[in-house]
Parts: structure tokens; C-alpha cells; sequence
């Protein structure tokens, strides 16, 4: 069953294993099946992709987690058994959807990780922007032992982060990583206490929420692009959006707030 767009505060409907919920300019979107360890089943993930597809202009950014002791613990195996090929593909292909209007959609996304972070979990984590991970997280690819393959974009995203080989030792042989070795490998940014995810998600979210759009933009959407593509075009690709974005109204105000002393420095904290 669908929630309606009023108990979600959003305009879209969404289904009971997904919540939602505005915390001004961010959207937090939960996972919301505790007791299946929050698996992707099938209206979930169309759920995570009319969710993203119909973000309110007015988000900037957007925390994704999980409700419960987990972040999500992959495919809802119980829907694979009964598929044929070709509805295997047309699945994969639903993940590939839902997932891109993350990565590539309106606003950057952070990922709260706690628990398990398996299989189309760490594939869904890896779709997003910047990743904070609980200290009771931990990372597996059990897909060699079940007799399937990743099939929510992970073999295009997780190499990236982690290197192909790693990637193929953790199928292979379903070695678990746990928090702090997944942020020496690239699977998450930060580390922070147990349930202390939530809060930083946020912060880092208002902290995105607050840069000019346009960099943004720039950011989620160009810059991956730019190191795919071949060195001639990354640079030309670079100074055009480079000049785009330092000729939009609201960075000329910045940066010249910047110069008359009336912003931030960059600074540790």
C-alpha cells in the first residue's frame, strides 16, 4: 500500500517501505522494512525512483538511511526465484533506473550507513554522493554464494571506488569488511559513532544545501562525466563549465562577499 502524499509531506506516493520527511531545504528518505533488514523488494525500488524523479524544486539536498538495526541487506531474494531470463534483465534494468536518479538526479544525496551494507545495498549506497557509515557497519558481496550477479549497477560503481580487484575477491569469497576498513577502501567517507549517523548525514547535507546550485550541479553531474571521458575532452569540458559556473549571478555575489571580508575562510574543524 501507498502512503499518501500528505503523510509523507511530499506530492508524490510512496510506498509503506519507504518514509519521507522535509527538514527545510533536505528531504530525508528512510528505508522503512526493519523486519526484512530493509531488502529492495520491487515497489521500493520504483518507489526510490518516483521519489527522486519528483524531488520539489526547492530540495537541495537529500539523506538517505535506513529504519532499524540495518542500512539495507540487498534484493529481496524471495522476488528472484520466480523470474525467467528476460524478466531478470527487465529487473536489473528497473535498478539501473531507479538508482540513476540519484547519482544523476536533482540534488546531492548523502548515505547514512548502519548494519549490514550487502549486495544491492552497497549497490544502492554507492549510487549516492557522500556516504557516512555507523561504526556497526559492515560490507559483503555474498552474490558468488547465492549463484547470482550484481545486478543494480554495482559492477560500473563499486570498481570505481574500491578497484575491480577488490570488487572481484569480495564476490569470490564473501569476505565482510567492517566500517573502518571500508573507509580505508572508499566505501564511505566518514566514520562516526553508533547512532550518531543521522545527525551527521544532516549536517553534511545542510552544509551542501548551502553552496551555490550551480556548483552543485557541477559537481554530481559534470565532474564524473569529465574523468570517464579522455583527457582532451575532460579540459575543454572543464574550462566550459568552469566559466558557466563562475558567471552565474550568485557566484560573482559570493565570491565578491569573499573578497569584502563578509564570508568564511576556509579553515579545519
Amino acid at each position: 500500500m501507498s502512503a499518501p502524499s500528505s503523510a509523507s509531506g511530499f506530492d508524490v506516493p510512496l510506498p509503506a517501505s519507504l518514509k519521507a520527511e522535509r527538514h527545510g531545504d533536505i528531504a530525508v528518505l528512510t528505508l522503512a522494512r526493519p523486519h526484512k533488514r530493509n531488502a529492495l523488494d520491487d515497489p521500493t525500488v520504483l518507489g526510490i525512483e518516483t521519489f527522486f524523479t519528483a524531488l520539489p524544486g526547492e530540495i537541495k539536498a537529500v539523506v538517505l538511511n535506513g529504519d532499524g538495526e540495518h542500512f539495507c541487506a540487498g534484493l529481496d531474494l524471495g522476488e528472484l526465484t520466480e523470474r525467467n531470463i528476460a524478466e531478470g534483465i527487465a529487473h536489473s534494468r528497473s535498478w539501473h533506473r531507479a538508482f540513476e536518479r540519484i547519482e544523476f538526479g536533482k540534488v546531492p544525496v548523502v548515505a547514512v550507513l548502519h548494519g549490514a551494507v550487502v549486495g544491492g545495498g552497497l549497490e544502492l549506497a554507492a549510487a549516492c554522493h557522500v556516504r557516512v557509515a555507523e561504526t556497526s557497519t559492515y560490507y559483503a558481496l555474498p552474490e558468488g554464494s547465492r549463484g547470482i550477479f550484481v545486478g543494480g549497477g554495482g559492477s560500473v560503481r563499486l570498481p570505481r571506488l574500491i578497484g575491480t580487484s577488490r570488487m572481484m575477491e569480495m564476490m569470490l569469497t564473501g569476505h565482510i569488511y567492517g566500517a573502518e576498513e571500508g573507509k580505508t577502501l572508499g566505501f564511505s567517507h566518514y566514520v562516526v559513532a553508533l547512532h550518531a549517523g543521522l545527525d551527521k548525514g544532516i549536517a553534511l547535507a545542510e552544509r551542501i544545501a548551502s553552496n551555490s546550485p550551480m556548483t552543485n550541479f557541477a559537481v554530481t553531474q559534470v565532474l564524473p562525466r569529465i574523468a570517464e571521458s579522455d583527457p582532451t575532452t575532460g579540459y575543454l569540458t572543464e574550462a566550459l563549465i568552469a566559466g558557466i559556473a563562475q558567471g552565474d549571478d550568485e557566484a560573482k555575489a559570493r565570491l565578491k562577499a569573499f573578497l569584502e571580508k563578509r564570508a568564511p575562510k576556509t579553515i579545519p574543524t
